[in-house]
């Protein structure tokens, strides 16, 4: 009986391996891109052969692969990061060769929000609530060094820049100038004003 069956499955594994024989081998070629975008190539991606499970091939650092396979036969294209891509081998191929772009969809995976305290351990917290001195988070601090009474000490206690005292000496200089009288003996037109008025009133008695 175990003879018998033996060669029941030797029958079956020989009609099989008949049968895959019988398909055509086809050149299958191509590069591997991500979905997002046609320029961007996914390297050292892996390609089993689903049919054997035995045949895996692996494409270069610019996507690039070349290998043969049967028709009908069911390739998977899997990289960390995106989603496995599966690809059927057609029947009749022309030249027994075809060339492919196989487009892999990276995975986008939602992590849980994660909150972060200030205190490394519980005893920590523990000390803390117990002391009553919870430190403040990165919010209450950012809203404490914004606030008006901080930012008016930082103006009081950090001196001026250089471009700060420079506009501030050109607004001193604009009232002085603003509020200055100009003494009328120091304009040149002014003198010469005087004397055509005095040569004018000379002429004037002159006359009379």
């Amino acid at each position: 009986m175990k003879y018998l069956l033996v060669i029941l499955l030797f029958m079956m594994t020989a009609t099989a391996h008949g049968q895959i024989s019988d398909k055509t081998l086809v050149q299958v070629s191509g590069v591997t891109y991500n979905s997002d975008s046609v320029r961007q190539v996914v390297p050292y991606v892996n390609i089993t052969n689903l049919r054997t499970g035995r045949q895996v091939y692996i494409s270069n650092y610019l996507g690039y692969f070349s290998f043969t396979a049967h028709e009908q036969d069911s390739l998977r294209f899997t990289s960390v990061g995106y989603n496995p891509a599966t690809l059927v081998v057609p029947s009749g191929v022309n030249n027994q060769s075809m060339v492919i772009s196989v487009k892999l969809q990276a995975q986008i995976i939602n992590l849980p929000m994660v909150r972060i305290f200030p205190w490394a351990t519980v005893d920590e917290f523990r000390k803390s609530f117990l002391a009553l001195k919870i430190p403040d988070d990165d919010l209450e601090t950012a809203k404490k060094n914004l606030s008006m009474e901080s930012i008016q000490a930082m103006r009081a206690s950090m001196p001026r820049t250089g471009r700060e005292g420079f506009s501030i000496q050109d607004f001193h200089n604009s009232i002085v100038n603003s509020h200055s009288i100009t003494n009328p003996l120091l304009n040149p037109f002014a003198w010469g004003s005087l004397v055509r008025d005095i040569a004018a009133g000379d002429k004037a008695n002159s006359g009379k």
